[in-house]
C-alpha cells in the first residue's frame, strides 16, 4: 500500500462480539467464563491517530476499569452475584460513526445509518485524522 500510495486510504477495524466475565462459572469440567460485556476494539492504520486508548474515563480517572469482582467499575457491584462484568465505555456505534465520517458519510445521514447514535454525548471519539 505504501507503494502504491494508498497507505493513508486503508484502516483496519478489529472487534470482538463480546467479552468475558472475571469469575469462572460452573464446577469441574464444566467451568468457564460467562459472555460479559466489555470488549477492545482495535484500529490501525496511516489515517488513525494512533497510540491512545478511547473511551469515558472510569472510578480509576482513566479509560480502563478497575478489574476488581464486585470493584466500583464492575456492573454487579455491591451484588451477591458480583462475576466481574464491566461495561464498555464508548459505544461500537461510537466507534462506527466515526469510521463512517471517514469512509465520507454525509452527517445528515448518521441518524439513519446508526438509530442509536442519539444516545451517546458524543459521536466522533475522534481517533480518525
Amino acid at each position: 500500500m505504501v507503494v502504491q500510495g494508498k497507505s493513508a486510504d486503508v484502516t483496519t477495524f478489529m472487534m470482538t462480539d463480546f467479552g468475558r466475565t472475571m469469575n469462572p462459572a460452573g464446577t469441574g469440567g464444566s467451568v468457564g467464563s460467562d459472555h460479559g460485556w466489555s470488549n477492545h476494539l482495535f484500529i490501525v492504520g496511516d489515517s488513525v491517530d494512533g497510540g491512545d486508548f478511547y473511551g469515558v474515563n472510569t472510578s480509576n480517572g482513566t479509560p480502563f476499569p478497575n478489574l476488581a469482582i464486585d470493584g466500583p467499575d464492575d456492573a454487579t457491584n455491591n451484588s451477591a452475584n458480583a462475576r466481574g462484568r464491566w461495561i464498555p465505555t464508548a459505544s461500537v456505534e461510537q466507534y462506527a460513526a466515526t469510521l463512517a465520517r471517514w469512509f465520507g458519510l454525509p452527517e445528515e445521514d448518521l441518524q439513519t445509518v446508526f438509530p442509536n447514535i442519539g444516545s451517546f454525548s458524543s459521536t466522533d471519539l475522534g481517533f480518525m485524522l
